[in-house]
């Protein structure tokens, strides 16, 4: 209350105290002064009463105008809080999956994982006592170091980029940037020209520590180009037009330009897959080169030594290859087989020779475990009881016959028949440990043994990898 409050109050109780005073006081005669004093004192009341009364109604408008401007405000603050909602709402959510490594995608259509894998390799080749080969006995090496990212944008477009860093080097694997439209798919940049199943294939999923003697023989590796895919129901269809490695690019000894085709079904009969294919490739080698030369390691990476060796083919101006491929995955078993056929085009006046590379593989699962396959290529096993969850992991058998022909047309690169075994154990899903034997037969082998050029090595290797 104010202080005028308090003084109205306290005329009103003397008031009141005059009121209550007893009759007999009252009844004694006022004279004009006291009168006048008592009617000055009323009108003072009257006065302070008409004050209070104006002061209350201040204060009510006040409180009014307090209780407005609060629910102004609580009603402002709810509109930004619905707002706020509104916006969160429309937000699109960023889900973070984990597949070896995190990958993170938006709603808008963007994402993003890195990629990685690290692939270390050790064992021994062992050939006859006559040969003197410092690439020969134990030995061991980072076979593949890879790091980088892949993801896809906005629109359709994809991209993915990953560079290997084994052997103290920086080489760039994969560098494209993809379009997809249903099931069209283009891609630029470097990447894999569809040579094969096995090639194409992951080196992470390989059955073997080493792929089929043909495909390092024949240079199979990844080229910059322009491709497109097409997949309909259980038809694949590839082409592509390549140049160089992304690593030779700007040097003048290659300048070298060709196209691929590969076409692929994939029917299923009940829970058994099936795949069948064929490519098709040209390469022109360019004007700079004029010899060509085929090769092949003892079925292992971590030696130099080369018992098939054609030696430089001079006169060299195309390569033509056509390979066919075949694969079935049934529960825990699964087959595959390939050939290629290579012929190197020579000027006019030269033999063309042709080479050959083959492998048939058989696989069994010891676990309740298959084989991955999708769109065309091997995928990783899904371990279905790994450690850690009370189970003992994937294990896996296979063997596989490879053979590998450099003779023909008066080049005797030498002829390689390879029986191979492996063991693989898949505890969880990304981390392998495999075992490796082959045992290799060889005729008109580029190194002589004690004067032959026929006999037999064999390879010995262990891999542990992991891969996200």
């Amino acid at each position: 209350m104010t202080k005028q409050m308090f003084k109205t109050l306290g005329l009103m109780t003397g008031t009141a105290a005059i009121a209550l005073a007893p009759a007999s006081a009252m009844a004694a005669p006022l004279s004009e002064a006291q009168a006048t004093a008592l009617l000055a004192k009323m009108n003072q009341l009257e006065q302070e009463v008409a004050d209070l009364k104006r002061e209350l109604g201040n204060l009510q408008q006040s409180q009014q105008a307090s209780r407005q401007a609060a629910s102004s405000a609580i009603a402002d603050t709810n509109a930004k809080i619905a707002a706020t909602d509104a916006k969160i709402e429309q937000q699109k959510p960023v889900k973070v999956a984990f597949k070896g490594a995190p990958e993170i995608k938006g709603e808008d259509g963007w994402s993003f994982k890195p990629r990685g894998r690290m692939l270390y390799d050790f064992g021994t080749v062992s050939a006859p006592d006559s040969i003197n080969d410092a690439g020969l006995g134990f030995a061991n090496e980072a076979r593949r170091i890879r790091l980088g990212a892949s993801g896809s944008i906005p629109g359709g477009f994809g991209y993915k980029l990953e560079a290997d860093f084994a052997d103290n080097t920086v080489d760039l694997t994969d560098a494209f940037l993809t379009y997809e439209d249903g099931g069209l798919t283009i891609t630029a940049g470097q990447h894999n020209n569809f040579q094969g199943l096995e090639e194409l294939s992951s080196s992470n999923d390989t059955s073997f520590i080493e792929r089929a003697g043909y495909t390092d023989a024949f240079g199979f590796e990844r080229r910059v180009g322009l491709s497109a895919q097409y997949g309909a129901g259980i038809l694949l269809l590839q082409g592509g037009v390549f140049t160089d490695n992304i690593t030779d690019l700007g040097d003048d000894v290659n300048d070298s330009i060709g196209f691929d085709l590969r076409a692929v079904a994939m029917p299923e009969f009940g829970e058994t897959q099936t795949h069948f294919g064929a490519s098709y490739h040209y390469r022109d080698l360019g004007d700079a080169i004029t010899a060509q030369r085929y090769r092949q390691r003892p079925a292992v990476h971590f030696t130099d030594t080369r018992f098939l060796n054609t030696g430089n083919i001079d006169n060299a101006q195309s390569e033509t290859s056509i390979g066919l491929e075949a694969a079935v995955i049934s529960g825990r078993f699964h087959a595959v087989a390939e050939t290629h056929w290579l012929t190197l085009n020579r000027n006019a006046n030269f033999a063309d020779p042709t080479f050959f590379g083959g492998s048939v593989e058989a696989g069994l699962f010891l676990t309740d475990d298959t084989r991955g396959y999708k769109q065309g290529v091997f995928k990783g096993v899904k371990v279905s009881n790994p450690i850690g969850q009370g189970g003992m992991g994937a294990w896996q058998v296979n063997v596989r016959y490879d053979r590998l022909d450099l003779t023909d047309s008066g080049f005797a690169g030498g002829t390689q028949d390879a029986y191979q075994a492996s063991l693989i154990w898949t505890p969880v899903d990304y981390v392998r440990f495999m075992l490796s034997y082959a045992k290799l037969d060889y005729r008109d082998a580029a190194i002589l043994a004690a004067g032959s050029s026929d006999y037999s090595v064999d390879s010995l290797a262990g891999r542990f990898q992991i891969s996200f």
